[in-house]
């Protein structure tokens, strides 16, 4: 029988988690089909369990970088020798292990390679620009060994390519298919003051820094009862939660909401007049499309105001109302928060027209993307 491996020692949480258990959802029932022996090294088993998939657990490879790199380098090498006669490795978390494989492919999660660090962040947390300089030298080890590396969205295609030296039909372009399902919520009453909106985790890269201040300018312009900006930091998560918290909290125009569950999120992205996303680096960006989509199913047309970056580009295509504001620019992020507000904004001119690349490798669901990856040519 034909064995196809896919390795995810490090995959425990959040959208990394999410793309394992859509790939192990999807071959548990199609590598049947197909004639496939289905093998996945995994951190823990129950993360993502499915039938028709033989599980090896490697709970010990996520205890640090070191054991990390033994695992992909030494580990792996000895269980493909063992498996024998793999027709497909892929590797869902970015590194390239040295195994014997007929091909091999990675999936390349994380953007942080492309992250331009600054000093402060090691303030806040050391491991985020570490993570951004070790990512990219991960990423070289082996990564010619891949006949197709997978990446999420033509921008990555294209800064990859560059930054490895491999040419672009090497890589698939294929885009999480999100949960976009919207859950049952209770409507928040309006107050009567303009709403901004910013969901995301407390981490220094989300750049709340610039949304702040911006907030800080237009209150001192307008006043602190003409708008408010919810962000999700309560203020004491960590240390960067904590800068926000005294550098602007005696702003009254401020709302610390802290983290929601999935319903009052939702609640929120109905309730917001405007989403605000100013995040440095994204591979992604799931709250924009989910701001997006949820308004679409409310018949409504909102305003968004995004770093102008290439994820936010490519991830908010086809929306309308959409304007981009240098992530570093606090003075002007409050000038299109007070055009917003007056709707006297005109068309955003940096607004990059839709990207095409019809004759490259593109893939918008599991069972393509496993098409391409096992056909005999490129």
């Amino acid at each position: 029988m034909r064995r196809i491996v896919i390795s995810a020692v490090n995959l425990r949480k959040g959208g990394t988690l999410t793309i394992l258990r859509q790939c192990l959802g999807f071959l548990s029932s199609w590598g049947v089909t197909n004639g496939y022996r289905i093998v996945a090294l995994v951190h823990q088993r129950d993360l993502a369990d499915f039938p028709n998939i033989e599980y090896i657990e490697i709970p010990w490879a996520a205890k640090g970088w070191g054991k990390r790199l033994w695992c992909e380098y030494v580990t792996m090498y000895g269980i493909s020798k063992r498996l024998g006669g793999v027709d497909l490795w892929l590797s869902l978390h970015d590194t390239t292990p040295r195994v014997i494989a007929k091909r091999q492919a990675v999936y390349c999660q994380t953007s942080f390679p492309f992250l331009k660090w600054r000093w402060r962040d090691f303030r806040f947390d050391p491991k985020i620009p570490l993570f951004a300089m070790f990512t990219r030298f991960a990423y070289r080890i082996n990564i010619h060994r891949n006949r197709y590396l997978v990446v999420q969205q033509e921008w990555l295609r294209a800064g990859f390519s560059k930054m490895f030296g491999i040419t672009p039909e090497r890589f698939i372009v294929a885009p999480p298919s999100a949960d976009l399902s919207i859950p049952t919520f209770s409507p928040i009453e309006p107050d009567g003051r303009f709403t901004f909106f910013f969901a995301s985790t407390p981490d220094s890269h989300k750049n709340f820094e610039t949304l702040c201040e911006a907030s800080r300018l237009l209150e001192r312009e307008l006043g602190p009862d003409r708008f408010r900006t919810i962000i999700t930091v309560k203020g004491d998560e960590n240390k960067y939660a904590r800068y926000l918290r005294e550098k602007w909290g005696y702003v009254q125009s401020i709302e610390f909401a802290g983290l929601m569950d999935k319903p009052t999120l939702y609640a929120h992205y109905a309730l917001a007049d405007c989403f605000v996303f100013p995040s440095r680096i994204e591979t992604w960006g799931l709250p924009i499309t989910e701001f997006i989509h949820t308004n679409r199913i409310l018949g409504l047309e909102k305003s968004l105001l995004l770093a102008d970056l290439p994820y936010a580009h490519e991830t908010s295509q086809g929306a309308s109302s959409i304007f981009y504001f240098n992530p570093n620019g606090s003075l002007q992020l409050s000038r299109l928060m007070r055009e917003v507000m007056i709707g006297n904004h005109k068309k955003d001119s940096s607004l990059r027209p839709e990207m095409s690349f019809d004759h490259l490798p593109y893939s918008r669901s599991w069972k393509c993307l496993f098409e391409m990856l096992l056909r005999e040519n490129l």
